[in-house]
């Protein structure tokens, strides 16, 4: 295996793409922009992530797209270098448009993190791990 793509079912890609950039990711020039989808750059190892419209999204899987108004699917977490950089996070993501309410605050003794939802109710987690108070 070369690569992990994350790929998302959304509802507007262009404003989905705008969503993501002024969170930082970058846009990935190589490949994947089309009407229907937008490939996005994520970390120092540049995880791709796919956004497709919802038919095109559903055309792959052939299988209905989860309402995360209802539920969610799965946690995104994106790994923070400080706490600050998590309070940042989560303010530029409600800044864009997302939602959260879940304000950073610490976990468990050695984590700080926040989880807020995108324009389209996937969820993200972004944490800060401080591994010199992680238990043994």
């Amino acid at each position: 295996m070369k690569q992990f793509w994350i790929n998302l079912p959304v509802k507007d890609v262009n404003k989905s793409k705008s969503f993501f950039t002024e969170l930082g990711f970058k846009l990935n020039t190589n490949h994947g922009n089309t009407a229907n989808s937008a490939s996005l750059l994520l970390g120092d190892k540049d995880v791709v992530v796919m956004l497709f419209d919802e038919p095109t999204f559903k055309g792959f899987t052939n299988n209905d797209i989860t309402s995360t108004q209802q539920s969610t699917e799965v946690l995104l977490s994106i790994d923070a270098a400080s706490k600050e950089e998590v309070d940042e996070m989560a303010k530029k993501a409600i800044a864009a448009g997302g939602a959260s309410n879940h304000k950073p605050s610490a976990m468990q003794g050695w984590m700080y993190g926040c989880v807020f939802s995108d324009i389209d109710g996937h969820r993200w987690n972004v944490l800060y791990m401080d591994m010199s108070k992680m238990p043994q």
